[in-house]
């Protein structure tokens, strides 16, 4: 299944910038750590990641995961390259009353 409205799909401001690749947020470090080692991205690819995520929000694969109080739960996986190197993104987004797909995380699996 395709993720419900992945057309609208939203990326918060600043979660890919000061979480998924951040070396300083205190949960985000990690991940960040491994996109730079996996892929070599770091902070100032943000813009590439994001245009990436979104491109798979529209047309990848999505299996729902669960649901909160907030929406339900989608998990998207993709296969990113990046200057030579490929590896396997999973995506976490939330599908709220609106509607609107908005991603909740970012990870090299």
């Amino acid at each position: 299944m395709r993720l419900p409205g992945g057309g609208q799909a939203v990326v918060p401001e600043g979660k890919i910038e000061a979480y998924c690749l951040s070396a300083d947020h205190p949960e985000g470090r990690h991940k960040a750590r491994v996109f730079a080692s996996a892929l070599g991205l770091t902070r100032a690819d943000a813009p590439y990641l994001k245009r990436r995520l979104l491109e798979a929000a529209r047309g990848a694969e999505a299996e729902p995961v669960g649901t909160t109080p907030f929406g339900t739960l989608y998990r998207v996986r993709f296969m990113l390259e990046f200057r030579g190197r490929t590896a396997l993104i999973r995506s976490g987004w939330i599908v709220g009353s609106d509607g609107v797909p908005r991603l909740t995380t970012a990870m090299v699996e």
